[in-house]
């Protein structure tokens, strides 16, 4: 009998307990083939649907139609209706209570995944609605209908593997050693290789996606630019070997060591931190730091997830 696993639900990696097709996993609690809570026949309703869209359309005066706006997606609203099926009368009460532990009320939200066709996504979520019936039933053999909604404050769907990317700062190759009387030797040694300071980004999904940018010294001014367009994250801050910047694009924060904030050592060059994202596809970016910055522990890490629609 599938009970609530003791993982951490908050931080735990998504749809670690899914083990094949039409399963979900929700606050260590697994549905669907396999389990005592089956999908209904009617599925999932909201999670593969486009969100609703806040357009920022303008109507044009004394004309058809509008100027064009932005748009933004709504949150997402995923709804199932979910079946307690026990097997034996007697593991009932064992079933519904976990699955009331479950979906209960919790403002914190937590890793929503599903698996269809071999591809597990996930979405951060919190339950948003639990009705359940308490018929003659569930009474006599504990089997009930419970509809459950999920509420997706950020509506994109994100890959289970969380990407990373490295580089510190550029640094020239040493070349070869040129000896005006004997000239070159060999085998000719051309020293280690360079860095270029630089990071290929492949987000795979269909949707932007906000990394988590973590900027390691010693370093001045450390900063984190995309090549193809040129947005920047800049700022003005020392860094030491032991200090590590990090810049969450979601929440828009800068925290020191993961307690001081430094949002307000962004330079005017800096762009507004959710603003900077990476597109789906190929994405280059580029780690620099000041003029006096040149140690090689210095470095930049760059985490995401592949983001869907």
């Amino acid at each position: 009998m599938n009970t609530v696993a003791d993982i951490d639900t908050a931080i735990e990696p998504p749809g670690s307990l899914i083990t094949q097709d039409g399963q979900i996993q929700w606050a260590g609690l697994l549905f669907g083939p396999g389990t005592p809570y089956q999908i209904d026949a009617k599925g999932l309703t909201g999670w593969d649907d486009l969100p609703e869209l806040d357009s920022a359309d303008v109507p044009k005066p004394a004309q058809h139609g509008s100027w064009p706006g932005a748009q933004w997606a709504k949150p997402r609203t995923v709804s199932a209706t979910v079946w307690l099926l026990p097997d034996r009368p007697d593991q009932a009460q064992a079933v519904a209570q976990a699955f009331r532990a479950a979906t209960g009320v919790n403002s914190g939200e937590q890793w929503l995944a599903v698996r269809l066709h071999g591809q597990t996504l996930a979405c951060r979520a919190r339950v948003d609605r639990r009705a359940a019936t308490t018929d003659r039933t569930y009474v006599t053999h504990g089997i009930a209908s419970v509809s459950i909604q999920w509420l997706c404050t950020d509506p994109r769907r994100l890959g289970i593997t969380e990407q990373r990317a490295r580089t510190g700062l550029p640094t020239p190759e040493p070349g070869l050693l040129w000896e005006p009387d004997s000239g070159l030797e060999w085998p000719l040694e051309w020293g280690a290789a360079g860095s270029t300071g630089t990071i290929t980004a492949v987000n795979a999904g269909d949707a932007p996606v906000n990394p988590v940018i973590e900027f390691r010294g010693p370093a001045e001014t450390p900063s984190l630019t995309r090549l193809g367009d040129g947005r920047q994250l800049e700022y003005d801050i020392q860094l030491a070997e032991s200090d590590v910047l990090a810049v969450d694009t979601v929440a828009g924060t800068v925290t020191l060591n993961g307690a001081a904030s430094r949002l307000y050592t962004a330079t005017a060059r800096s762009t507004p931190e959710q603003l900077f994202q990476l597109e789906p596809g190929v994405t280059s970016l580029a780690f620099r730091a000041g003029p006096a910055s040149d140690d090689s522990r210095a470095s930049v890490t760059v985490r995401w997830r592949d983001a869907h629609w």
